[in-house]
């Protein structure tokens, strides 16, 4: 994590980006929690998404972090910084936020519905984002890594494919299973040569219809065909 931190800190972005969000700085005691918690040893698979939602890792500093799975079912609840440069309209309360991220529900409701206690699901798997950074338009809209513009991107994923190698390396799972076209693309590139399995589930996010119809049936399917055992 502080590598990554490092290698990021240099980068600047600018239009149309006016605010850039870095949780693994202003949520570091929770980031930290979770990753002693549930990221050391060696995992089966990894779940990799994107990058923080405004309502999820950005607020709690954890992989779809959804605020009340995290407190509730993670137990990891912690004091909540602010970031140096705070967008108006996108506020971090931290664990006061009010605001759910479906995304991040539907995951780890799955994962729960799927294996019971935490400690069960985390004894196979663990779930991690690419990108570590949010980014804000001046509107306040959310923008995802991959609408950058070029020069913007490129250092930037050459920094986050680093890390994920890193993981890789340091988890030594199987299978790395992509939450989404975009991060399934991007493990393909950054752990070519690499002996691991890259695979693909749907994103849970609400702005896809066909994940509006039942992800968690449709992500278990796709998992059980990416030769993944479930309970």
């Amino acid at each position: 994590m502080t590598r990554l931190i490092d290698d990021i800190a240099p980068l600047r972005f600018g239009d149309p980006v006016t605010h850039v969000y870095n949780p693994l700085v202003y949520a570091q005691a929770a980031h930290r929690v979770y990753i002693r918690r549930y990221g050391t040893g060696t995992r089966e698979v990894v779940l990799l998404g994107m990058n923080p939602g405004p309502w999820g890792m950005v607020q709690t500093g954890i992989p779809f972090g959804e605020i009340s799975f995290v407190r509730e079912w993670l137990g990891i609840e912690t004091a909540v910084k602010r970031p140096p440069d705070e967008h108006p309209k996108r506020e971090v309360e931290g664990f006061a936020c009010r605001r759910s991220e479906v995304s991040g529900r539907r995951l780890w409701g799955w994962a729960r519905d799927t294996f019971g206690p935490a400690r069960d699901f985390f004894a196979r798997f663990f779930v991690a984002n690419y990108c570590p950074l949010a980014f804000f338009e001046e509107s306040g809209r959310n923008l995802t890594p991959d609408k950058l513009p070029a020069l913007q991107r490129e250092p930037l994923f050459a920094a986050c494919d680093t890390a994920l190698r890193r993981m890789v390396e340091s988890l030594r799972p199987r299978h790395v299973v992509g939450i989404g076209t975009f991060a399934a693309r991007r493990a393909e590139i950054a752990l070519r040569g690499m002996e691991v399995s890259i695979g693909r589930i749907l994103h849970p996010s609400p702005a896809s219809p066909i994940a509006n119809r039942g992800w968690a049936a449709q992500a278990t399917r796709q998992l059980i065909d990416l030769g993944i055992r479930l309970p």
